[in-house]
């Protein structure tokens, strides 16, 4: 079964209200937030880190960078870097790279959420897929995903780098 499929049949089973939009391909949070001319701060973008070898997703809205430093003080971790294509393929063989929907829990992982993406009462989700998006209840997100909410992104634009996944100590993603 798709991701899409199978996330759908999640949220009908749990009786959750959602849209489905279908756009020409979005490989990124912020054209996903174009394409479907919502503000960025409601598009949730999936991060998929490894702290000291165990996968952690991470979410923050499509406009936020992820700061290491607070992720790793967050997961008391000694070590966070992002998680290569091969380990995203293996953990999501379901999802195409790069559109995982924020349901860590289907996928036996933690999700940690930061409370910059708690704001709005609707949020843009990738259902698995780059031409779709799905948007529903950030309650009824809650209430499935049951993340942790914590601060974790990057308070300056000027100190966001790259992603890179050779470099282990940048200041964010």
């Amino acid at each position: 079964m798709k991701c899409r499929e199978r996330l759908e049949q999640y949220l009908h089973d749990n009786g959750v209200a959602y849209h489905l939009y279908h756009h020409a391909p979005a490989y990124t949070a912020q054209a996903v937030a174009e394409r479907e001319h919502v503000p960025n701060q409601m598009v949730a973008k999936v991060v998929i880190a490894v702290a000291d070898g165990e996968l952690v997703m991470l979410v923050v809205p499509a406009s936020r960078r992820i700061d290491v430093a607070k992720v790793r003080a967050l997961l008391n971790a000694s070590e966070v870097r992002l998680a290569t294509e091969l380990e995203l393929a293996e953990a999501f063989p379901d999802c195409e790279i790069g559109a995982i929907p924020p349901f860590g829990n289907l996928y036996q992982m933690p999700v940690y959420v930061d409370e910059t993406l708690t704001a709005d009462p609707i949020i843009f989700i990738q259902p698995g897929e780059h031409t779709t998006a799905l948007s529903l209840s950030y309650s009824d997100f809650a209430r499935l995903a049951q993340p942790t909410i914590a601060s974790f992104v990057a308070e300056h634009r000027r100190e966001v780098a790259a992603p890179h996944n050779d470099i282990k100590e940048m200041g964010a993603w």
